[in-house]
C-alpha cells in the first residue's frame, strides 16, 4: 500500500511544539478528513482543542507503508508517527 504522509506541527497546551506525521491511503485527498484524523489523535494524547489546519498540517510525500501501518490504516483510516514532543 502506498500512503500519503502529512507533516504536522501543533502547539501543545504547554506551549511546546508537537511534530507528528498523519499517514493515510494515497487516494485520500480531502485535507479536512486528514485534519479530523489529526484531531482524533490529539484527543487521544490529551491535546484536544488545539488548532489543526493547513497552517499546521501539510501534505509531504507518498511512501510505501510497512504492514503494521497498512493494518492501522485499514482499521482506523489513518496512522500516526510521533516525531517530537508527543508525550
Amino acid at each position: 500500500m502506498k500512503i500519503a504522509v502529512w507533516d504536522t506541527y501543533v502547539t501543545r497546551k504547554d506551549g511546546k511544539i508537537m511534530h507528528f506525521d498523519i499517514l493515510v491511503d494515497e487516494n485520500v485527498n480531502d485535507a479536512e478528513q486528514v485534519y479530523k484524523y489529526g484531531k482524533i489523535y490529539l484527543k487521544s494524547v490529551a491535546q484536544e482543542g488545539q488548532t489543526l489546519s493547513s497552517k499546521e498540517c501539510r501534505f509531504c510525500h507518498i511512501d510505501k507503508a510497512p504492514i503494521e501501518v497498512e493494518n492501522q490504516i485499514r482499521e482506523n483510516g489513518f496512522s500516526i508517527i510521533e516525531m517530537e514532543n508527543c508525550n
